[in-house]
């Protein structure tokens, strides 16, 4: 599903402009993630999508135009999430298709780096250990 880029006029367009495109983003990413073999059943346990989508474009909002509405920490609530270290790269790359397909280039360039940034830390996060094969691992090798 390709959609549309908004077209950018003046200050005061330009916000909800990406706002919009936010909007976009999320739900184009989602739907991606939700029909992808991988990520699908993850993505798919998400009790209240609606609601947990409004909380993405909220968090992107406040990444990329500096708005106050999100005020959490996602690093803790995906720690619980049954994620493997395949799953990281899986939800990159659909994230940076689906940021370049709805985002202006500014942006979409400032999510994808922030993207990858959290994907480094997350993953380093919730697999500081490598096992005895050198995979990255919860727990430390026995």
């Amino acid at each position: 599903m390709q959609l549309e880029k908004p077209d950018i006029e003046g200050k005061a367009g330009m916000s909800s402009a990406i706002e919009c495109a936010i909007s976009n983003c999320v739900e184009l990413f989602y739907g991606k993630g939700l029909a992808d073999p991988l990520l699908g059943p993850v993505f798919g346990a998400i009790p209240n999508l609606p609601g947990h989508l409004q909380i993405i474009k909220n968090f992107w909002s406040r990444a990329l135009l500096g708005t106050g509405r999100y005020q959490g920490h996602p690093y803790p609530v995906h720690t619980a999430l049954p994620i493997e270290p395949e799953h990281f790269q899986r939800w990159l790359e659909l994230f940076i298709e689906s940021a370049r397909e709805t985002l202006p280039e500014p942006e979409a360039k400032e999510a994808i780096a922030k993207a990858s940034h959290m994907t480094q830390c997350f993953q380093a996060g919730m697999f500081p250990f490598t096992d005895e094969e050198g995979k990255p691992s919860r727990l430390p090798p026995h």
